[in-house]
């Protein structure tokens, strides 16, 4: 697998026409953080040596992403009562709602993981990290405007 080591974000950019800020320019900086820790995550990953360790930064890459869309969107947040990440994501993105599924179902066998329970194949860890990798993509160009 390759993984491009470009991580960085680019600077807020202002339009020709009318020199608005565009969207990457109004999203919050410390989603903008998260999103960049997120790929480090992901990086690490795909260095990691044993399955169990691929599949927690994998995890966390994915939990890092879900928590800056949450920061972006903060201000549609109904209640302020304890709740999951991926529970908050459900309510500020809708849309992403499906993914939020796919990786709290995955919660416990990270903390499995992290806790030094060897359960984690090749295949699974393999399989998260393909999945966390397309999730912050997705993450990236919705934080940024872009299309895609």
């Amino acid at each position: 697998m390759s993984f491009s080591t470009d991580l960085s974000i680019p600077a807020p950019r202002r339009s020709v026409e009318n020199h608005e800020p565009t969207p990457e320019a109004e999203t919050p900086a410390g989603a903008l953080s998260l999103l960049l820790h997120a790929r480090t995550c992901l990086h690490e990953a795909e260095e990691a040596d044993r399955p169990g360790d691929r599949f927690v930064a994998a995890h966390i890459a994915a939990l890092r992403a879900a928590t800056a869309v949450v920061v972006s969107r903060s201000w549609q947040l109904e209640s302020s009562r304890p709740a999951s990440v991926w529970t908050l994501l459900t309510e500020v993105a809708p849309e992403l709602r499906e993914w939020a599924a796919y990786f709290a179902a995955r919660s416990d066998r990270r903390a499995a993981a992290e806790a030094g329970v060897p359960t984690i194949t090749w295949l699974a860890a393999d399989a998260l990290l393909a999945r966390s990798r397309e999730f912050i993509d997705i993450v990236g160009r919705s934080l940024l405007g872009l299309a895609g």
